[in-house]
Order: structure tokens, then C-alpha cells, then sequence
């Protein structure tokens, strides 16, 4: 590895399953060494001086799978397992615009995690482990509370709206929630829904809507 005049190098982290641009930090020889023995993503704070290691406050880690030089050996290349946002905006990567832009993908990788814990500690994995069933009568109950909650919003006037705009917030998150739960269950992937919308709107593979 070839580092600057400052001892440091660019480090490029993506995300090993969508193949997605992360964040473009810097690491001196030390955040590298600490990478390769941990099998966490450490990096040099230029504006602090010091060594960090991703998600160390956040908790939003980055789990290395592979790292790689470029042809030069000036730049890394660290393919990794994000355990959450790697913005510290909120966002899936530091390259979005939008901190409240929604990533299903993301969402349901992190169901999957959370499928595989102990059903004692994880909700998740509870309501896997008592079959489609149960995860389809919560989906129906929840749908009919995110209803509810819309024409509450909708017939009661500008009293005491934030606070039921909240609530039908709070209940449309449990409902895409369970029903993401449901397509985990079923063996559906986000992107097949995502594949049938575009379908549906005439959406080819220029983008350009058709007629609907």
C-alpha cells in the first residue's frame, strides 16, 4: 500500500450485497492494521486527529468481507456488511440527498438479520417462528388500524392533527413493517414488488413511463 505525504490513504466501502457506494473515508496504516485484525472498518478522523471505528457511537457498523487494492495500490476498496445506515445523516450512504429516502432493500436485509436471533429477545423472530399465518393476521390488523388512523387524520378537523398525523405515521410504519415480514416469510424479495410496479406503470429499462 502506498499512503500520502500525511500517512494516509482514501478508503472506499461498499456494500457487499447491493454492490452500492457507501462512503469515501481515509485511514492511516494503524485504522488499516486495526481493520484486518477486527473484521470491523476503522478509518483516521482528519478533523479530529484520531483513530475511529465505524459505528462505534452509532452502533451503525461495517463488517469487512473483503478488501482490495486499486492498480495503483494508493486507494482500498473494503466490500462490507452494513448494520445500518453508514450516514451519519440517517441515510443508506453518504452519496443520497434525501435523509428520509426509504430503501426496502435495506429494510429487509435487516429483517433477515433479526430473523436469525434468538426469538426470546428478537420480535422478529418470534412472530417468524408462529408461522405465515400469524405474520398474515398481523398484516390485516395493521392495515385496518393505518385506515383508521387515515380518516381520523382525515374527519376530525385542524385540532390535535399533528398529533394524529404522528399516529397515522406510527401505524403505517407497523404495517410496512409486518408486511415485510410477510414477503420474508413467503420468499419474496422487495425488488419483485419494485420489478411488478414497474411493470404495471409501463416503466422500461430507459425508466420512461409508458401508458398506464
Amino acid at each position: 500500500m502506498r499512503f500520502d505525504d500525511r500517512g494516509l490513504l482514501p478508503v472506499i466501502v461498499q456494500d457487499v450485497l447491493t454492490g452500492a457506494v457507501l462512503m469515501l473515508a481515509w485511514a492511516n496504516r494503524e485504522a488499516v492494521e486495526r481493520t484486518l485484525e477486527s473484521g470491523q472498518v476503522w478509518f483516521w478522523s482528519r478533523s479530529r486527529q484520531a483513530l475511529w471505528r465505524k459505528g462505534e457511537t452509532s452502533g451503525n457498523t461495517l463488517t469487512v468481507v473483503e478488501i482490495r487494492e486499486d492498480c495503483d495500490g494508493d486507494t482500498l476498496l473494503i466490500r462490507a456488511l452494513p448494520a445500518g445506515p453508514a450516514c451519519h445523516r440517517g441515510t443508506r450512504t453518504c452519496f443520497e440527498p434525501n435523509p428520509a429516502h426509504l430503501e426496502l432493500g435495506w429494510l429487509a436485509e435487516v429483517l433477515r438479520t433479526r430473523a436469525e436471533a434468538d426469538p426470546e429477545t428478537s420480535y422478529t423472530a418470534r412472530l417468524l417462528a408462529r408461522g405465515i399465518d400469524r405474520v398474515a393476521q398481523k398484516v390485516g390488523e395493521e392495515g385496518v388500524e393505518t385506515a383508521l388512523a387515515a380518516v381520523a387524520l382525515d374527519a376530525r378537523g385542524e385540532d390535535g392533527r399533528p398529533a394524529r398525523r404522528a399516529a397515522l405515521v406510527g401505524e403505517a410504519s407497523d404495517l410496512l413493517y409486518h408486511l415485510l415480514v410477510l414477503l420474508q416469510a413467503s420468499g419474496i424479495e422487495p425488488e419483485e414488488i419494485g420489478q411488478e410496479l414497474a411493470r404495471r406503470h409501463g416503466l422500461g429499462a430507459s425508466g420512461s413511463p409508458g401508458s398506464v
